[in-house]
């Protein structure tokens, strides 16, 4: 890497090993369901998480859009957490592309709904409103500091589901490194939600793709959803390929990126002016903000610690970092980052006192 990169886990490139796989990988029509690569990815995706069958998508984005394509329809309401990945940060895609109207139920800090706040929110079969059909739910919760949601809350939702005839559908952006954290079987959380995406571009490193999950009747749906979107690929078992090297590789070691993640926030919760955001950090996601009465902006910040020592971290939102640990940032980069904006934050201070 041509930089410390701490914007995100999207940054990842594909390891050596997925290199070699892609290159030697055999391919064929997936459209016709003739990829050998493909298909094994699937399945493989699909055992992990004790489900029926997978579909391999373009992007976290592209499985969320066909799963709530394939369990709602136009008019229909998905209920979701508030700043929640499909309503806030997939540019109003299930309204624009699938009429299906958005429902945002309030957060705790963790990113769970409450079940009295979520049974509220379900509308009553009545011809003035639109009718209830899906429940979107993340783990880990990315904009709550990258926090696992335990099977209990799972468990939960899928009880009010069952008792309403809803469906539920998890983002999974970052599942595994859920399921890592909680130290549980991907099947323990798959097994209370009806359908399940996840990321393989992002901690896991490989290049393109997400695979989304559930019953075969579920799949066959969603894999029209897919052409609908213009999903349908080709030879795309020389990306799949890398997936399923994430999959026997990349799981174990996100460990390593948790502990760099809890490191980071160890340091910069010991320098002055900088306050960590949320509860403990659990996964490879840290938000800090600098204190109000410093005198430069994180824009400043930002653009110091590039040209200072090129380790590049994006301002999130009006007031705060967000810190994503990944494969291609280890504990020297984590200190890196903590002893130069302890310069920055230090010479600032002298300058202020100066004036």
């Amino acid at each position: 890497m041509d930089r410390v990169d701490f914007r995100s886990d999207t940054v990842t490139w594909p390891t050596e090993a997925m290199r070699q796989a892609m290159a030697s990988a055999k391919v064929g029509d997936d459209v016709y369901g003739e990829d050998p690569t493909v298909n094994a990815l699937e399945e493989r995706a699909a055992a992990m998480l004790g489900m029926e069958a997978g579909l391999f998508v373009a992007s976290g984005s592209m499985g969320n859009l066909a799963a709530i394509l394939a369990h709602a329809g136009r008019g229909e309401e998905a209920i979701a957490g508030y700043r929640s990945h499909a309503v806030t940060n997939e540019a109003g895609a299930l309204a624009a592309l699938g009429g299906v109207v958005p429902r945002l139920v309030p957060t705790d800090e963790f990113g769970r709904m409450r079940m009295d706040d979520l049974v509220a929110a379900i509308n009553d079969d009545d011809p003035h409103r639109a009718r209830t059909r899906l429940i979107l739910l993340e783990n880990t919760f990315g904009d709550r500091n990258g926090f696992p949601l335990p099977e209990s809350y799972f468990a939960g939702v899928a009880q009010v589901a069952g008792e309403n005839g809803l469906a539920v559908h998890l983002d999974g952006a970052r599942f595994f490194n859920a399921t890592v954290a909680l130290d549980v079987e991907p099947s323990v959380i798959a097994q209370h939600v009806d359908s399940v995406s996840f990321c393989l571009s992002k901690g896991l490193c490989a290049p393109v793709g997400s695979v989304l999950c559930g019953s075969r009747e579920f799949i066959y749906r969603a894999r029209r959803a897919r052409k609908v979107l213009g999903g349908g690929m080709r030879q795309a078992g020389i990306l799949a390929a890398a997936g399923l090297v994430a999959l026997d590789e990349m799981i174990p070691r996100l460990r390593d990126d948790h502990a760099n993640a809890r490191r980071l926030a160890e340091g910069l919760s010991r320098l002055p002016g900088i306050s960590i955001v949320g509860p403990e950090v659990k996964t490879n996601i840290v938000f800090f903000r600098l204190s109000d009465d410093l005198p430069f902006t994180m824009q400043y910040v930002a653009g110091r610690l590039r040209e200072e020592a090129n380790v590049w971290i994006d301002a999130y939102g009006t007031n705060e970092f967000r810190a994503v640990t990944h494969y291609w940032v280890g504990p020297e980069d984590v200190d890196l980052l903590i002893d130069v904006l302890h310069r920055i934050l230090a010479e600032e201070n002298v300058a202020l006192r100066a004036t």
